[in-house]
């Protein structure tokens, strides 16, 4: 059976609701800081087995960072110049670079998700659930 492929634009705009890109279902996370290991809905695995995975999020992070930062300064400086005060520029510079990446780090996640499922589309072995045997316990009969 064919996997359907979503549109850019639906995994995107499914991402950014912290949803599942590729079926939209969800919640995706546990946490602000937590995702599940797979969608709850059409079991898609977020990560999908390559180590070091989630460094694609991270540069996702760091791109939004730097462009908060370019938009504060520019905005800041078009609306101060010519004397703009630079003890709030310093304060409010660290303030926003500090709370950037927290509340971005969720979405870094699925839309990163989105963008690998865009560029690589899902293949049938990422809906396979992980099987791990269960471990038998000795009992003291044993």
């Amino acid at each position: 059976m064919p996997i359907l492929r979503p549109r850019g634009r639906t995994m995107l705009r499914r991402a950014l609701a912290l949803r599942c890109p590729h079926c939209g279902g969800g919640p995706a996370f546990v946490t602000w800081r937590r995702l599940m290991p797979s969608c709850p809905v059409c079991g898609l695995r977020f990560e999908r087995g390559e180590r070091g995975y989630w460094l694609g999020s991270y540069f996702f992070n760091l791109i939004a960072i730097e462009t908060v930062f370019v938009a504060w300064m520019v905005a800041f400086l078009a609306a101060t110049w010519p004397d703009p005060p630079w003890d709030f520029f310093q304060l409010g510079t660290a303030a926003l670079m500090l709370v950037t990446p927290i509340a971005g780090f969720p979405f870094s996640r699925t839309l990163f998700v989105a963008f690998d499922l865009w560029v690589r589309p899902a293949a049938p072995e990422d809906f396979a659930a992980p099987h791990e045997p269960a471990r038998r316990r000795l009992l003291p009969d044993d």
